[in-house]
């Protein structure tokens, strides 16, 4: 098998995108505070977010009470974030839905 000195296109070949099996692919925001997700491994499960966003600690989070704001959910870099740079982090969460099917914040 040739080196990359030996065939120097091998190395223009390679996938760009992340591959971490966390990376998030798929996101749609549901009634209720809650995000359905798909990861690059193809798990899927919810994010409970009702919680969080209705709590007097919820810092930066407490923007995304307003339900059309929560609707602008999307994927940046295979991470689940929203305007004003909120994201969450993909890997916890792909832990916890890895565990238990849903993320509850």
């Amino acid at each position: 098998m040739p080196t990359i000195d030996e065939d120097p296109s091998a190395s223009l070949t390679a996938e760009a995108a992340p591959c971490s099996p966390w990376r998030v692919t798929a996101v749609e925001a549901l009634p209720g505070f809650r995000l359905r997700v798909a990861f690059a491994d193809g798990l899927t499960g919810t994010v409970n977010m009702s919680r969080m966003v209705h709590s007097p600690k919820a810092g930066v989070f407490a923007a995304l009470a307003d339900p059309s704001l929560f609707a602008k959910v999307r994927l940046d870099y295979g991470a689940v974030t929203w305007p004003g740079e909120l994201d969450l982090a993909p890997d916890a969460m792909h832990a916890a839905i890895q565990e238990h099917k849903e993320w509850s914040l």
